[in-house]
């Protein structure tokens, strides 16, 4: 019929794990990019650059080339964070999950690898207004994170359904 869109006319949709990657990417860069806006106006004393701290040399890593760099490494670190959750939680529903995996994150990375980098100071010895910060930017991430790869999934997972029908 002359009236029925082509199938042909349409992109074909990405994979699931096409739309992981550029999830975490995406997630990464943003986050990240807040997590400067946040140090920049004194909300958190843990500016983006401590990721370079064990790795690199100079003092270029603590001005404007060192912030866009620590970025997008976060942002690259980001896309092994959402691999690991679709890996292990995208079947589960709900948005408490996702908040529970940000929290599960800065534990790991302000309790354990912590003594990786200099430029934080021990967990009890950070600012409230730090800590408060930091834990609610790591909670909207795992929450971004983890909705949007449950979505998705659900997406497919049903697709894959209707097709089977």
């Amino acid at each position: 019929m002359a009236n029925e869109p082509n199938k042909s006319n349409y992109p074909k949709p990405m994979s699931f794990t096409a739309i992981v990657f550029w999830t975490g990417l995406f997630g990464g860069l943003f986050w990240g990019t807040l997590g400067f806006i946040a140090y920049y106006f004194n909300f958190t004393e843990i500016r983006p650059n401590v990721i370079l701290e064990p790795w690199a040399l100079g003092k270029w890593k603590n001005e404007w080339l060192g912030t866009v760099i620590s970025i997008i490494l976060l942002g690259l670190f980001s896309v092994g964070a959402a691999f690991v959750y679709s890996l292990a939680l995208k079947k589960f529903n709900g948005v408490w999950l996702g908040l529970a995996y940000g929290i599960g994150l800065f534990l790991i990375v302000y309790l354990i690898l912590n003594p990786i980098f200099p430029g934080i100071k021990p967990f009890l010895s950070l600012g409230r207004d730090t800590l408060i910060t930091t834990i609610c930017l790591y909670m909207v991430y795992g929450l971004f994170i983890g909705y949007s790869i449950n979505y998705e999934y659900e997406i497919n997972h049903m697709a894959e359904n209707e097709s089977a029908t």
